[in-house]
């Protein structure tokens, strides 16, 4: 083992070997793994341990030009960039667009329309990292559209500041791997489960998490989480509702890609960033998110926002027309509480929220009893079965022959999922 290379550093009581560690593209990683104070004596001497750079703690200081390595008597673990950013020169931006003509095409195609808003974002990204931003969501359908590429790119530029993670590891115990991150890439999400939803958004947005290693006590960190997701599922990879204003959806088209592109577009990686501290902001700070809602609202996410109340109508006409099919009554009795219990027997987590069942209702223009009254409701058995029930309360009268259209399979207007 060759340890001229390695540098060794103490952080508190504890050591660290900070080494180069080779990629699948032949270069090196630099990393720091832990290490013992009796291996460093036995292969470099004792003398050796006094000339080693001591530090009271670690600290996370997210710093991509001027950065320091070292804050007062603390270390940096956030990562320096790889590559040289020059902001004091004179150079020329025609001069450095000609040498990015591939980054440019891409983020054109990334960001369409919404095209100097994309660079803003990545601006951002790299001139303030402690900046809340949306949630950037990339959805299509389609295959070989760069999706993918896009969490790549940023992953080459920012290094380990970025992390790929699943869905899940949003709701897991242990989640050191998200310290001292700047961008936390989700590739393929889809996820209907409400708890992860939540999760993102909190962390969207808050400037302290709290973080478990195993075998650690929890330690309440710093944080500024960029999220970046991508997805095939553009109507129900996630579920948010309409006065959300965190996420920002755009769908991608395909993309016939030259088999070198991505080699192309990490060639440009520094000419880009020495162009990005030169271009102005298209748009000024005007919100915490700096973007306004407005600005980021795109036809992908209004169709996701929509998509739940489809969802939920799906929902309740699918209950109806079991108790049709089962009764063959075309009158039917219902409170939305009756349609909730149902909906948590058959539904499980998915299940339908009063709020959801009664904005169904309301668009049917179908309104509950003025008064209490007894009524015949109905309830689902564990088992399977559909049963009446006698209730009492403020009941909605369905007349099932005005809403059969929606079950309907030769009608345009059935809805799937």
């Amino acid at each position: 083992m060759n340890l001229d290379s390695a540098e060794f550093i103490r952080v508190g009581t504890s050591y660290f070997a900070i080494i180069e560690r080779p990629t699948i593209s032949k270069d090196t990683e630099k990393i720091m793994i832990s290490w013992n104070k009796e291996t460093i004596v036995n292969d470099l001497g004792k003398d050796y341990i006094s000339s080693i750079k001591k530090y009271y703690g670690f600290c996370c200081i997210p710093l991509h030009i001027n950065y320091e390595r070292e804050i007062g008597d603390f270390y940096n673990i956030y990562h320096p960039l790889d590559f040289d950013i020059d902001n004091e020169s004179n150079i020329d931006l025609e001069e450095l667009e000609i040498q990015i003509p591939y980054t440019l095409q891409y983020i054109k195609h990334i960001f369409g329309e919404q095209y100097f808003l994309g660079l803003d974002y990545l601006k951002i990204l790299l001139e303030n990292p402690t900046q809340i931003l949306p949630v950037l969501v990339l959805v299509s359908s389609e295959r070989e559209t760069g999706k993918s590429t896009f969490l790549k790119w940023l992953r080459k530029i920012f290094s380990f500041n970025a992390t790929y993670i699943n869905a899940d590891s949003f709701v897991n115990n242990f989640n050191s791997d998200l310290n001292g991150k700047l961008l936390v890439l989700v590739d393929e999400i889809i996820t209907d489960n409400q708890q992860i939803t939540e999760r993102i958004k909190f962390l969207s947005t808050a400037d302290r998490n709290k973080i478990e290693s195993k075998g650690k006590d929890k330690e309440e960190v710093e944080s500024f989480y960029k999220f970046v997701m991508t997805s095939n599922f553009e109507k129900n990879f996630i579920k948010i509702d309409k006065k959300e204003t965190r996420f920002w959806v755009r769908k991608i088209p395909s993309i016939n890609k030259n088999p070198e592109f991505d080699k192309h577009l990490y060639k440009e990686i520094p000419y880009f960033l020495n162009y990005l501290v030169r271009i102005t902001f298209s748009t000024p700070k005007q919100t915490r998110m700096w973007f306004t809602p407005d600005q980021i609202r795109t036809t992908a996410l209004t169709r996701l926002m929509n998509n739940e109340d489809e969802n939920a109508k799906y929902k309740v006409f699918e209950i109806l027309n079991e108790i049709h099919e089962n009764f063959d009554e075309n009158e039917i009795h219902i409170a939305p509480k009756d349609i909730q219990v149902i909906s948590k027997r058959i539904h499980g987590r998915n299940s339908l929220e009063l709020s959801e069942i009664r904005n169904v209702l309301k668009s049917l223009d179908i309104f509950p009893s003025t008064n209490s009254n007894k009524y015949e409701g109905y309830e689902y058995l564990t088992y399977g079965e559909f049963v009446k029930i006698d209730r009492k309360g403020r009941y909605y009268t369905i007349i099932f022959s005005e809403i059969r259209h929606f079950f309907d399979d030769s009608d345009d207007s059935l809805i799937t999922i």
